[in-house]
């Protein structure tokens, strides 16, 4: 068990709100708790039995604000620690002097992510399912938060206990007879040790496979809508959020800075992005719109590119389509309710060309039907049972992995010797508990529990 001092955290957003919550965890926590909690009733209070009381200042015996607390008892609790969670008004005056109120009883202002860091080092999560914890609060969709749950319930670590397993079965057995040289290896013992490692190499492939689509499930990828002025990008956002979020005028340069939403798109989450009309222009406002349209084309993940089918290709199409070059693209002819022109056409590879009408909303599900593609592969995601990577660390992890093992399997095939069977083996063992945090230095530690938010 992991034991340090006793921490207290507002575990609720900051504001006012119905309830604020007060969480302490440590060895001090029954003792504080007797201290400053006073019951309606006669007796202490019960392990995991919620109680009415009042929180008193021990000092003055000034009564603080009534609350309801419940008492964990170690190890039934979310840090395995004795835990005191403090339930009082949630106004954010109040909330603040209940925590001071703890904290001057020789308590410490928890770090950020500290409560869940001591579920991690005292057993009751690994890290992934520790990491999976920011990321059902950051969710942006059904399916992002099915795959953090599913993370933080341990499907995704419990596939590569599988593959721990084996890889550890097939290391002992050549660590075996590297112990016990007077006993060669049998060919039998060898084609079970490969079998034993080409299949963990196969599950770790399979992961790495699914990594593109889980990271974007998490973090949502970045669409820009680009077009020279008056081809309807505004309303293009508006049409994908079904909402007036973007002002639309006849006047072109109407849009001077960035707009940016969210907008769910078949489980994933799309941040919107409409810019300034691209052009060349001597106003210094719709300058400083444009330059920062450019600045954002460089980071996007795609790139809708607008155009007015309803009008001729000219210099200001151009002028995009050069800033294009080498960029995920989709090209989209808005206005197809009205007569088309017959000379615009597009000279540059993109990912689609489609036709839509923001208008009468013709092309939209199209539209939508092909960024989902390009992100996900066209393939509908069953949330109740996908399991995938979704961070970079763990992808990282894992092709050290795989480079192992098919390091072992080539050493395996040209006869090499058992001592560096031994080591590939070890090494992808120790890549793999990078991810479980099985050997993940300290350093890493505390940069992933550094992006939790303090009470968690």
């Amino acid at each position: 068990m992991y034991h340090e001092d006793t921490i207290a955290a507002i575990s609720t957003p900051p504001g006012e709100g119905g309830i604020g919550i007060v969480r302490v965890s440590g060895p001090d926590v029954p003792e504080l708790a007797a201290q400053l909690i006073r019951l309606s009733g006669s007796g202490g209070l019960q392990s995991h039995r919620f109680s009415y009381g009042t929180l008193v200042d021990p000092a003055t015996g000034d009564v603080v604000d009534e609350v309801m607390a419940v008492l964990m008892r170690a190890p039934r609790s979310y840090t395995r620690e004795d835990l005191l969670e403090i339930q009082c008004h949630g106004g954010y005056l109040l909330v603040q002097r209940v925590l001071e109120t703890v904290l001057r009883q020789g308590v410490r202002l928890a770090e950020p992510g500290e409560f869940t860091k001591r579920a991690f080092l005292n057993g009751r999560i690994d890290l992934v399912q520790a990491e999976a914890v920011i990321d059902l609060i950051r969710g942006k969709s059904d399916a992002a938060l099915a795959l953090a749950q599913h993370q933080r319930e341990g499907l995704l670590s419990g596939k590569l206990e599988e593959i721990r397993s084996r890889l550890a079965f097939a290391r002992a057995l050549v660590e075996a007879h590297i112990d016990f040289p007077e006993d060669d290896i049998d060919s039998a013992s060898m084609k079970q040790i490969r079998v034993a490692v080409a299949s963990a190499l196969t599950d770790v492939s399979l992961l790495l496979d699914g990594f593109s689509a889980g990271r974007v499930l998490r973090e949502g990828v970045s669409v820009l809508i680009a077009g020279k002025p008056n081809v309807g990008k505004s309303s293009l956002l508006n049409t994908l959020l079904r909402e007036k979020r973007a002002i639309v005028t006849a006047i072109p340069g109407t849009t001077r800075d960035l707009i940016e939403e969210i907008v769910n798109i078949k489980g994933l989450p799309v941040r919107l992005v409409d810019t300034a009309g691209i052009r060349e222009t001597s106003d210094p406002v719709e300058w400083e719109g444009v330059r920062l349209a450019r600045e954002r084309l460089a980071t996007a993940d795609l790139v809708l590119f607008l155009l007015d089918g309803s009008r001729d290709w000219d210099e200001d199409d151009e002028l995009i389509r050069g800033e294009l070059t080498g960029r995920p693209c989709i090209v989209l002819r808005n206005k197809a309710d009205l007569p088309q022109a017959s000379s615009c056409t597009v000279t540059m590879d993109t990912l689609a060309d489609l036709r839509i009408s923001t208008r009468t909303g013709e092309g939209v599900d199209e539209l939508l039907n092909a960024i989902h593609r390009i992100f996900i592969g066209g393939e509908a995601i069953d949330s109740r049972e996908y399991v995938a990577l979704s961070r970079v660390r763990h992808r990282d992890a894992l092709q050290e992995c795989c480079s192992r093992l098919e390091q072992f399997l080539q050493n395996v095939d040209s006869g090499g010797e058992l001592e560096l069977l031994a080591i590939d083996l070890r090494d992808a063992l120790s890549s793999l508990g990078k991810v479980t945090g099985e050997t993940t230095t300290d350093e890493v530690l505390d940069l992933i529990f550094s992006s939790f938010c303090i009470g968690k």
